[in-house]
């Protein structure tokens, strides 16, 4: 790459400041000398150790495995790990912690509303027949199992929960991630807390208020359509209506 970065991170002191008040949140602007094949991480780590060494984030695998180093990059939620700056076609970053998510400081936030929403659609396997020595199988090429697989590899990055606009608008909204892994968990036939989920996410906070609008599609970093799911839990949700009595 030619030339020199313009970086801008918005700094905020969070909420949980012990001394005083938090500050109003605002902009620093930084320049980076930018290297081959430097990502998104890279750059912000870069400026921590070169520049300004209070700047907060956060990180893990830095292998788009885990999704912690997610922050809204030029407007677009992201794993900074996986974004190349090159691929971005510009010379200015704007790097913002993910929305909707309380802000620890700077670009970490609290992934507790979302870890919540998470708990509340029982995301554990519960077996069908406790007890029962072998799991039942389901074939590759089964109906059960191509509908089930789109869905599957989720990584609970909270990109999606961060990007959908239900969620900023009703704090109680389950959001994409939880219901999508709702869906995986109803269409599993060796699944025994179907109904009980159905009942869970049957609601305006749940299935009902999704608006179809696909915004947590279009950041999933892994090509995961939770709108979809949600659609499908829909038709789901009036069949159990209709026949209560089936799983």
């Amino acid at each position: 790459m030619a030339g020199t970065l313009t970086v801008r991170i918005r700094r905020s002191d969070g909420s949980g400041a012990a001394a005083t008040p938090p500050g109003p949140p605002r902009f620093d602007t930084f320049r980076v000398e930018p290297e081959p094949k430097m990502n998104v991480l890279d750059v912000v780590a870069k400026i921590q150790a070169t520049q300004d060494p209070s700047l907060a984030f956060r990180y893990s695998c830095r292998a788009g495995m885990c999704g912690t180093c997610s922050m809204r990059v030029n407007g677009k939620n992201r794993w900074t790990c996986r974004t190349q700056v090159e691929k971005l076609g510009t010379d200015l970053l704007v790097i913002e912690p993910l929305p909707h998510y309380p802000v620890i400081r700077d670009l970490a936030v609290d992934m507790a509303p979302f870890v919540e929403s998470m708990r509340l659609v029982i995301p554990q396997f519960v077996p069908a027949e406790p007890g029962k020595a072998t799991f039942a199988k389901i074939g590759s090429g089964s109906r059960e199992r191509r509908e089930i697989d789109p869905h599957i590899e989720c990584i609970t990055c909270g990109n999606c929960y961060g990007e959908c606009s239900l969620v900023e608008t009703n704090k109680a909204y389950l959001g994409p991630a939880a219901l999508n892994r709702a869906f995986t968990l109803i269409a599993d036939s060796r699944d025994g807390a179907a109904r009980a989920r159905l009942e869970l996410v049957n609601g305006h906070d749940g299935v009902w208020g999704c608006h179809t609008q696909f915004n947590c599609t279009e950041v999933c970093p892994l090509g995961i359509s939770p709108t979809r799911a949600i659609q499908k839990l829909k038709r789901k949700e009036l069949l159990h209506a209709l026949t209560p009595h089936l799983r």
